[in-house]
This record gives structure tokens, sequence and C-alpha cells, in this order.
């Protein structure tokens, strides 16, 4: 599940930058997509902390 997580946080982040690259930014589309990649990236980075803290 973490690198489910992790993975589709990074193919979000990838696709912001591909959209700031070429100004096609879908009336915000893009940031939208920002955002839900940084958040899926924050609460799998939390599960990681936790994880590594219970053992």
């Amino acid at each position: 599940m973490l690198y489910s997580l992790l993975i589709i946080g990074l193919i979000l982040l990838i696709l912001w930058v591909v959209g700031l690259i070429t100004s096609f930014t879908l009336s915000g589309g893009i940031h939208i997509l920002f955002v839900i990649g940084v958040v899926f990236l924050i609460i799998g980075l939390i599960k990681f902390i936790i994880r590594q803290s219970n053992k």
C-alpha cells in the first residue's frame, strides 16, 4: 500500500512538471494534480515513519 501511494504521488508530480513545462494547465487542473500528489507523498511518508518506529 505504501509503495502504491508513493508511485501515484510521483506520477502526479511528474505530470504537474510536464504541465508547467508545456504551459498546458487545463484551467488549473495541473495544480490540482500537484496538490493531490503532495498529499499522497505526505501520507506515504507518515506511514513509512510510523512503520519504522514500530520495529
